[in-house]
Formats: C-alpha cells, structure tokens, sequence
C-alpha cells in the first residue's frame, strides 16, 4: 500500500510513533533481563528507512517497518550485555520523543478539524 502526498505528514508522524512504540518495548525487554545470564540487547532503528522515504517523497507501508537488531555493547561476567545506564537514557529519550510525536499528530489531527469544518 502506498500514501498519497496529501496525506505523506500523516503517515510519516504515524510510522515515527510506531517506531518509537517498538524502541519503547525492546528497551524493557532489555531492562527486564539485566540480570539473565547470557541475554543480549538489542536495538531498534527505523529512522533512516523513515528518512529515505522523506526524500524520495513517497514510501509504501512494508518499507518503513523498525528493525530490531542486537547491539554491541560489550558482553559482562554473566555473558549479558545489557547496560542498565545506557538503557535508561534510550528509555527517557525515547518517552520524550514518544510525547513530541504523540502531541504533533493531536496538533495536525486539531487543525485538520478545524479546516474540514470551515469549509463546509
């Protein structure tokens, strides 16, 4: 499925919030496992597929899926390579811009009320 022009702002704010949402859920795996002998991080990348769609000004739904990927953070005694501090600043920035795209879809969403109402 491809967007349209028209609505390319739309489906971009909504596959940056999808990603973000992803990124928000490997970060509490990875939380959650510190502990767990032999677990490895991993990492979710979808802002440069993103980009590229920016560009090229038209993306289809199946090209800017996030990624999950192992990172490598060096592994510890346990054979674990979570980084409770590294996961805990990708936690709080990631919340931030979670928020940032949550509140500029409520914003375009307002504003699209606005105009629909005023041209009917």
């Amino acid at each position: 499925m491809s967007f349209a022009a028209s609505d390319a702002v739309g489906f971009v704010l909504h596959s940056a919030i999808n990603g973000l949402s992803q990124r928000q859920q490997v970060i509490a795996d990875n939380i959650a496992n510190v502990d767990t002998p032999g677990f490895r991080a991993r990492s979710v990348e979808f802002e440069t597929a993103l980009s590229r769609a920016i560009e090229r000004g038209r993306a289809t739904v199946g090209e800017l899926t996030a990624t999950t990927s192992p990172t490598s953070t060096p592994v510890g005694a346990n054979d674990n390579n979570v980084d409770l501090r590294k996961e805990s600043i990708a936690a709080i920035q990631t919340q931030y811009q979670y928020q940032i795209m949550g509140r500029a879809i409520s914003d375009r969403d307002s504003r699209l009320s606005v105009m629909a109402g005023g041209a009917a």
